[in-house]
């Protein structure tokens, strides 16, 4: 894939993410939480209030797809303007997001009218096609049209969604999302009275063309099946979040149009009318008989427990078990006693389900190295067990199911904190820095750090600066403890040529590196005792087990071997869970 394919793929993701915000928008009935438009009453950075934060949080995404658009016209215009297509599908995106943008000030200004939006939301899902048949055009090579089999029902398909993207936008728009409050039946009966009124037949509508729109998915990917590589993943990847897309309309109307469900209907939504768009720009670039030549025999199923297994180690499970050592301490130390078992039950589970989400994620984009490790090669995507677009299925829903279960069950902050956490280690961790920068895990890692804010979040509803401190702990702790492993796999990260700090420098300077990390994580596990107001419980943990790990850090700089290294690996994971048990220990003899 060119570096071109890769920033409009990029600058999808983003629009994507606008689109998905502006959802949240209007669920949270923010639109006009800034009344002004560019800036919010008068300012660049929002007032302290939740509908200010999340209006503008939707305009700031907004200018970053504006920003990868004229990136993108750029490129094209500077090395891709010989190419008709890209020259025209580049010219076109500047112009569609400034006119994207003068409708949502249009929008804004008309104080929300239904038709404002539904056309707000239309002219997104434009500019979103634009971008996927730019990206799948610089992906492939220029071959003739062909593969109508699959083409033709995606084409008929994608424009079913684009029709009912459009619909539940103007359901919403005229406040029908509970015109009838039972599912899939509506008022008892399949065909509903009352017709005749407007909010009825609009939710009507909306539901017979949701059926409508899911036997064209389904004759998409069963037509794809004889297929293989990106066709077929497609495919099935918008039959399977449509699938979810289902499930979460339903959670509409069991939830009473809970805010974080009507944004996850919307968002899954748009994902599957991306996910047939890029089906109908790749079978269109098909060449004549791709059909015959991608045929593939269905490998043999794999037993249900051994698919289940698979599954599950996507989500890396001891990862999630060390974050989950970290959040409900946290919880403890915010309570000042014992938070309820149903409010740490809700916050561990959907704590759970974003990072197992996040971490499949991680898994789909570093499949290609993964083989290339000894450490990795066992993983179900280098094995085969699960392939790559039931990897994305699983963890788009695995995020969903977090985003709905923290904001209802939960709060809304904690769920925005938790999907944030994923959004960073994927976009800044795993797909920027990880494979260019020898500080890939320092600051990716504060991904890592996030579960203490959703924890804290969870109990108190706000943030404050003891749980900021507690944040900047696990940030100091996360290099020492991986670099420490990673001098025990430098061979295998040179081998994937993954820039970690082992590989790039001697040993003596990521033991130094180490050394200095660690002082200041000690520092700051201190600075928590007086900024938390802890007891003397927690000050004796805190030198002691600063100490230790210091200890093993100066012993590892004055003999950087594998065999220290591994030590100060185990010791960093002791070292962490002792800490923070001591926490919570520390509160609950204060009771």
């Amino acid at each position: 894939m060119t570096k071109l394919a890769r920033l409009s793929l990029a600058t999808t993701v983003v629009t994507l993410l606008a689109v998905t915000a502006g959802g949240l928008v209007r669920a949270t009935d923010s639109g006009l939480g800034c009344p002004g438009w560019p800036r919010c009453y008068g300012r660049w950075i929002p007032p302290a209030d939740h509908r200010a934060i999340i209006e503008m949080s939707h305009r700031y995404l907004v200018s970053a797809s504006i920003i990868g658009a004229l990136l993108v016209c750029a490129s094209v215009l500077l090395w891709h303007r010989r190419d008709r297509l890209a020259r025209w599908l580049g010219l076109a995106v500047v112009p569609l997001f400034f006119a994207q943008a003068a409708l949502g000030a249009y929008v804004v200004n008309r104080g929300l009218r239904a038709w404002t939006v539904v056309a707000h939301l239309g002219l997104a899902l434009v500019v979103v096609a634009v971008l996927v048949v730019l990206a799948i055009h610089l992906a492939s090579p220029s071959v003739p049209a062909g593969a109508p089999s699959v083409r033709n029902p995606a084409l008929v398909a994608a424009a079913g969604a684009f029709v009912l993207l459009l619909l539940g936008s103007y359901v919403t728009g005229r406040d029908a999302g509970l015109a009838f409050s039972d599912w899939p039946l509506m008022g008892g009966r399949v065909v509903p009275r009352h017709l005749d009124y407007l909010a009825p037949m609009l939710h009507f509508s909306h539901r017979v063309a949701a059926v409508a729109v899911g036997g064209l998915v389904t004759w998409v990917f069963l037509r794809a099946r004889r297929l293989t590589g990106l066709p077929r993943a497609l495919a099935h990847a918008a039959v399977g979040l449509f699938a979810v897309e289902v499930a979460v309309g339903a959670l509409n109307v069991f939830t009473r149009l809970n805010a974080a469900v009507v944004t996850a209907h919307l968002g899954l939504s748009a994902l599957v009318w991306s996910c047939l768009v890029a089906v109908v720009a790749v079978t269109a670039r098909a060449p004549a008989g791709a059909e015959a030549a991608h045929a593939v025999v269905e490998p043999a199923r794999a037993r249900a427990g051994e698919k289940v297994l698979a599954y599950l180690a996507l989500t890396k499970p001891r990862i999630i078990e060390l974050l989950l050592v970290t959040t409900v301490p946290t919880m403890v130390v915010a309570k000042r006693g014992i938070p309820s078992g149903w409010l740490v039950l809700a916050t561990v589970v959907g704590g759970a389900l974003a990072a197992g989400g996040a971490n499949a994620i991680n898994m789909y984009a570093d499949r290609d190295i993964d083989g290339l490790m000894a450490r990795t090669s066992n993983r179900p995507l280098v094995t085969g067990a699960v392939t790559p677009a039931a990897t994305l299925v699983f963890a788009a829903s695995l995020e969903v199911l977090a985003f709905v279960e923290l904001w209802t069950l939960v709060n809304p902050l904690s769920a925005l904190l938790a999907v944030s956490a994923t959004l960073f280690y994927v976009f800044v961790y795993t797909l920027w820095l990880k494979r260019s920068s020898s500080r890939n895990i320092v600051i990716g890692g504060a991904a890592g750090a996030v579960p203490v804010l959703v924890g804290w979040a969870a109990v108190t509803g706000s943030l404050g600066w003891a749980p900021l401190v507690l944040f900047a702990l696990i940030f100091y702790w996360t290099p020492p403890h991986f670099w420490a492993l990673a001098i025990r796999y430098r061979d295998e990260y040179a081998a994937a040529d993954v820039p970690m700090l082992p590989v790039v420098a001697s040993l003596a300077v990521t033991a130094r590196r180490i050394l200095m990390y660690t002082l200041l994580l000690w520092a700051v596990s201190l600075l928590f005792y007086e900024v938390a107001g802890m007891g003397d419980l927690y000050l004796a943990a805190a030198l002691l087990l600063g100490g230790v790990f210091t200890w093993h850090a100066v012993q590892l700089q004055r003999d950087a071997t594998v065999a220290r290294a591994m030590r100060l690996f185990g010791w960093s994971i002791s070292y962490i869970s002792l800490l923070f048990g001591a926490m919570a220990a520390d509160r609950l003899v204060h009771l």
